[in-house]
């Protein structure tokens, strides 16, 4: 699933290409939303919300939002509204080719078209209530309204839960996932099953300031890197190496699942580099590599 420094350079580029400019083509393909039509309002911008792209509209005196999440599958892509007129298939990311069928949005300029493709989630509704699809959510990481303090308040109070599961519980800080919580926790060091409250202030402190400045640093490029060698198998230490020697001590990593059913989560982690609780090892699992996507 995209992480936050993906969904808000994907805010990034549909902003440049729709925001301040009125909307002449508006095809949801959606069932709830298939009668809507918002041609003739303007873009007022593209933001994101962790995870989640908020397309914002202004049609005489009201405004909307429209709201998507890309979930495991889904993504937005920009192309000259002259060359969208031609149609035709064209490749995703990873070389993946993305049909017609697959379309769930349509949202164009007479400059640009943007179309979204498996989106995962899709509402229309006043941006006054925006807050019934993102309220949940809790700080930002990307967002302009970071607060690190609010963050280390909820951790303080989740004592008994594992550090790895509050991390992708988007109530407690928004646009962390699997890549991310694995990373920077082996870079701290810690086990994704160490109670909260077992780690003391400063431990919560640099690991929430390390996650912050993870996302930071990769939103403006396309691939994540968390060792600081771009070269391609060189980028990250954990995330989808599971089999594979750790970077650090040599050890296979491991891959496990945290949190309770039905929202559990894979995290990589390295045994040695990162003492503490450690699940019980699940046959077939734990020497076999995921293939990152």
């Amino acid at each position: 699933m995209p992480e936050g420094d993906v969904v808000w350079r994907t805010a990034t580029r549909l902003n440049s290409a729709l925001a301040g400019h009125e909307v002449t083509v508006w095809d949801l393909r959606w069932p709830s939303l298939a009668t809507t039509d918002l041609r003739g309002s303007t873009v007022i911008e593209v933001v994101s919300a962790g995870k989640h792209l908020l397309c914002r509209l202004l049609r005489e005196d009201q405004r909307f939002t429209l709201h998507s999440h890309l979930r495991m599958e889904g993504s937005w892509h920009v192309r000259p509204s002259a060359e969208s007129a031609t149609g035709g298939p064209r490749a995703g990311s990873h070389g993946r080719q993305l049909r017609e069928a697959d379309i769930r949005a349509v949202v164009a300029t007479r400059a640009w078209t943007t179309i979204g493709y498996r989106l995962g989630m899709l509402d229309l509704v006043t941006t006054d209530a925006e807050h019934r699809l993102i309220g949940h959510l809790g700080p930002d990481v990307l967002g302009a309204g970071w607060d690190q303090e609010a963050v280390l308040t909820t951790l303080a109070a989740h004592p008994d839960r594992a550090i790895g599961e509050l991390l992708l519980d988007q109530r407690v800080l928004a646009g962390v996932g699997t890549f991310y919580m694995s990373e920077a926790l082996f870079l701290r060091g810690l086990s994704p099953w160490t109670p909260a409250g077992s780690l003391g202030a400063s431990d919560l402190v640099g690991l929430v300031e390390l996650v912050h400045r993870l996302l930071s640093a990769n939103r403006d490029r396309a691939v994540q890197i968390t060792t600081g060698d771009a070269r391609r198998g060189r980028t990250n230490y954990v995330h989808a190496r599971a089999g594979r020697p750790c970077r650090r001590c040599g050890e296979p990593l491991r891959v496990e699942m945290i949190g309770e059913a039905p929202r559990e989560r894979t995290a990589f982690f390295c045994p040695r580099c990162q003492p503490g609780p450690t699940p019980a090892v699940s046959p077939g699992r734990s020497g076999r590599a995921l293939r990152r996507r």
